[in-house]
């Protein structure tokens, strides 16, 4: 693809600690300034309807899914023939190739680009299919399941790549220039993370200054450049210092561009190895003085990670349908086996031990699948704001899904540990179940890791709670900027709390239009309005010191993450019940026990909330990284001691271990 490669190295990796001075020489990177990053680049506004913003806030608007919606008939048909064509495709692909050679051959990728995967999402004036995000998730769906590997390459290609943030935000000669080339199969990769960036974007260290002639010289390294090893263009996200020039004085900030990756200083410098998705085409990109026309940054200076965020939204939808893939291959396996594998005179399946996870992994592959045709709908839909429902399913599919793979190897045994090329060397049914574990687990950590997700979610959620609260959920302010919050605060209250009381789910008749899944309704509506009034008894206690409180964030999160799901897999089975006979009656049993597993799940988040060991678990955490416990860790040999430098080292920042004793203690 004209990238120059050669090996890593590591010199010019960006290791500044916390309160160092950027190398751009702005201010330090204090923890406050990286929250007004973050801050900056959130939409603020909430124009449309979000069903699952409600849900944090005390309200089941059901009518917001239900009836279930649905898209247009005539595209639904051509998606329909453009799916079945790819199936027929996806049978001649041979996945355990791609295991083998650790790499997806390029057969594979002129075909798929030549029955258009690579611009499904592209509009049809730019070349592209113009399909529905609905239709693109059912195409990962089926791809990923031949390999994930392909799955993570056309998402991260489509999904957060060069053709998602060109077509929402490029001019139209951005938009004339890349997206036709997207679609005829360039592939394209989008580069944010560094070496020591992660989430923080505030600390980002490559450096696009300009020349004052227009252009931009781009400095820098990027790790884990999902795509970008064999990529022809890519979307880097890098910060322009201040600067002045004809037109006046310009902040800067961080802003996205476009570059072709054939041009003198980019080079990829490794091709990153992982524990699974064993075809991923993942590396290192260096930049050096990589000269790029202002004609080719996307949208304004400092605009980048709002682009990145919004392109997100929808791109997270990828991640669950992905998921959805491994989940129902799961299925399969789970019940073939369980019901030929014979133990004590009965098949595994009818021992209660093992009934227990075959109804687990049927029921979560349903929620899994409502999740996803659910979100897909709504933004296909474009009347709804779903950045929560998005990053809900992301979140939850992506533990979800793991759970179950894990359950798999538990079902198979002995076989679920032996590779599938063992299994078929001794002249058994090659099931790559480790495989599947392996590559699963990535999805915990792509595109914003589990912790990462409940925070997010976690601030949009109590979103209404901190505007509302003003300045007693702000730190830095003094005691009569709190007094006046507080009388704000306590008129939103005021109203808001005593919608908090009753609701439908009291009644006996709510929801009653469902059948037996009434009953599970009326809990999601009973349990939203606890979770509100569990929300505020927090804002009470802590007020700004709420942030803090990751852990229990993180259980607020979890338990409006099940509540979306089971309204999901109720409205999906609902819908079923009505447009598919065949199916009907086994979607309302796949969603009742679904809602009966989630509710004990709830309950325990809800129990967790107030009793917990979070703030033990702090203060042990404190000692162990203040290495009072090294002795418990002799007795091994680290294998890893010699092999590379560390990226950071708590010796090498001593006052982070002592604030955070300050902290607990």
């Amino acid at each position: 693809m004209g990238v120059q490669t050669q090996r890593s190295s590591q010199d010019g990796h960006d290791q500044r600690g916390p309160g160092e001075q950027s190398p751009d020489g702005e201010a330090p990177v204090t923890e406050k300034r990286a929250r007004a990053v973050a801050e900056a680049a959130r939409e603020t506004r909430w124009d449309r309807p979000s069903f699952a913003r409600g849900l944090y806030l005390g309200h089941l608007d059901l009518g917001l899914i239900h009836p279930f919606p649905t898209g247009d008939p005539r595209a639904d048909e051509e998606g329909a023939e453009f799916l079945a064509r790819l199936r027929v495709l996806c049978e001649q692909l041979d996945g355990q190739l791609i295991e083998r050679e650790a790499r997806i051959p390029d057969e594979y990728l002129r075909r798929l680009a030549e029955l258009g995967m690579f611009g499904m999402k592209i509009p049809r004036e730019y070349g592209g299919l113009g399909l529905s995000l609905t239709v693109y998730g059912r195409a990962l769906t089926l791809v990923g399941s031949v390999h994930p590997s392909l799955g993570a390459l056309l998402s991260a290609h489509q999904s957060i790549g060069v053709p998602e943030p060109v077509k929402v935000f490029g001019t139209e000669k951005q938009k004339q220039r890349f997206l036709p080339r997207c679609a005829r199969g360039a592939v394209t990769a989008f580069l944010l993370t560094e070496p020591d960036v992660g989430s923080d974007p505030a600390r980002l260290g490559t450096i696009a200054t300009p020349t004052g002639d227009g252009d931009y010289l781009i400095d820098g390294v990027k790790l884990w450049t999902t795509n970008g090893v064999i990529a022809d263009l890519v979307v880097v996200m890098a910060r322009v210092p201040p600067h002045t020039d004809a037109t006046g004085e310009h902040p800067g900030g961080i802003s996205a561009f476009v570059v072709e990756t054939d041009v003198p200083g980019l080079t990829v410098e490794h091709r990153n190895a992982f524990m699974g998705l064993r075809g991923i085409e993942n590396g290192v990109t260096r930049f050096h003085r990589v000269r790029v026309s202002a004609a080719d940054r996307l949208g304004a200076e400092g605009q980048g990670l709002k682009i990145a965020l919004t392109t997100l939204n929808t791109g997270r939808l990828s991640i669950p349908a992905i998921c959805t893939a491994g989940a129902k291959w799961s299925l399969k396996i789970a019940r073939e086996w369980s019901g030929a594998r014979v133990q004590w005179g009965h098949p595994v399946g009818e021992h209660q031990a093992v009934a227990g996870k075959v109804a687990f992994i049927a029921a979560t592959t349903f929620g899994m699948e409502a999740t996803c045709e659910l979100s897909a709908r709504l933004a296909d839909a474009g009347s709804r704001d779903i950045r929560i429902e998005a990053a809900l399913a992301k979140l939850w599919c992506s533990e979800m899904a793991y759970r179950i793979a894990d359950e798999l190897v538990q079902i198979r045994g002995g076989r679920g540990y032996e590779t599938a090329a063992s299994l078929a060397a001794r002249g058994e049914r090659a099931v790559p179940a480790e495989q599947l574990l392996r590559n699963t687990r990535i999805n915990r950590i792509f595109e914003g890791s589990t912790e990462i997700m409940h925070l997010l979610i976690a601030r949009e959620a109590v979103d209404a709670h901190l505007s509302a609260a003003g300045d007693l959920a702000n730190v830095d302010a003094d005691l009569a900027a709190k007094a006046r919050a507080a009388v704000g605060a306590s008129g939103f209250y005021a109203s808001w709390l005593p919608r908090l009381v009753v609701g439908d789910g009291t009644l006996p008749t709510g929801f009653r239009e469902f059948g037996p899944l009434a009953r599970h309704l009326r809990y999601v509506e009973r349990s939203s309005r606890r979770l509100a009034r569990q929300t505020f008894y927090a804002m009470g206690r802590w007020q700004a010191g709420l942030e803090k409180k990751q852990v229990f964030l993180g259980r607020i999160v979890d338990i409006g993450a099940e509540l979306f799901v089971t309204a999901a897999a109720c409205t999906w089975a609902n819908q079923l019940e009505r447009t598919r006979p065949d199916r009907g009656p086994g979607a309302v049993r796949l969603a009742d026990a679904f809602a009966a597993q989630s509710r004990m799940r709830v309950e325990r988040f809800f129990d967790e909330l107030w009793q917990h060991t979070d703030d033990g678990d702090a203060r042990l955490a404190a000692r162990v990284l203040a290495g009072d416990v090294t002795w418990l860790e002799e007795g091994i040999i680290d294998a890893s001691e010699g092999t590379g430098p560390w990226i950071a080292d708590a010796s090498d920042h001593p006052s982070r271990t002592e604030n955070l004793l300050r902290h607990v203690d």
